[in-house]
């Protein structure tokens, strides 16, 4: 399946929730769920009574849109959560939450997290003072994540910081705001995951 390039409000109003997918606006009157509160398409207002399978399904979709994974990977995350010790719904979010795309939006680094995808991508972060342009690829405890020197004076990196300067960082992160750097202090836990989610529908899902 090819990434989603249609209007991401359209994702929030079908999970019912917001996703976060637009940065500010998501959090002014303008955004889409607030205005429509009910999902898309020409069905959307009728109430339907949805199934086990359903309920599961939904949980899979909007984890998935949340951080922005395509299925194969979202399938193979899953099979590496389901290996490692501990409980799997856990081990997932927090493997889904080690994503670089995702701590640089943790960090403040992007409003929002297709935006941190992006600069990601246009290789504007360093992690260990090497050069990284993969979102996908996954931090771990001791690593260092830094905005690139060159990357520094850019306006666009400049707008995103102001924007994001009052944004709250996750414990499980150290940010220094003046040298732009962070280190990963240990993987993301349950508790410190915000995200309204029940990842036990998920690993009831593949676990058919």
């Amino acid at each position: 399946m090819a990434r989603y390039t249609g209007a991401v409000c359209r994702q929030c109003r079908r999970e019912g929730q917001k996703l976060f997918l637009k940065g500010e606006r998501c959090y002014t009157d303008k955004c889409g769920i607030v205005r429509r509160q009910y999902a898309p398409g020409q069905h959307g207002q009728s109430r339907k009574k949805m199934s086990e399978y359903g309920l599961q399904l939904r949980e899979k979709q909007k984890a998935r849109r949340y951080y922005g994974v395509l299925e194969k990977q979202f399938s193979k995350y899953f099979e590496i959560a389901n290996k490692k010790a501990g409980v799997t719904g856990e081990n997932l979010l927090s493997i889904l939450e080690s994503r670089l795309d995702n701590v640089a939006y943790r960090l403040g680094f992007g409003t929002s997290r297709p935006e941190a995808r992006q600069l990601v991508r246009h290789g504007h972060f360093t992690v260990n003072g090497r050069k990284v342009n993969i979102p996908s690829f996954l931090v771990k405890p001791g690593d260092v994540i830094s905005i690139k020197e060159g990357s520094r004076s850019s306006s666009k990196i400049k707008d995103v910081l102001e924007i994001t300067s009052s944004r709250a960082v996750p414990k499980w992160l150290d940010l220094d705001r003046n040298t732009l750097t962070a280190k990963v202090l240990n993987l993301a836990e349950r508790d410190d995951i915000d995200f309204d989610i029940q990842e036990h529908l998920i690993v009831e899902l593949y676990s058919k």
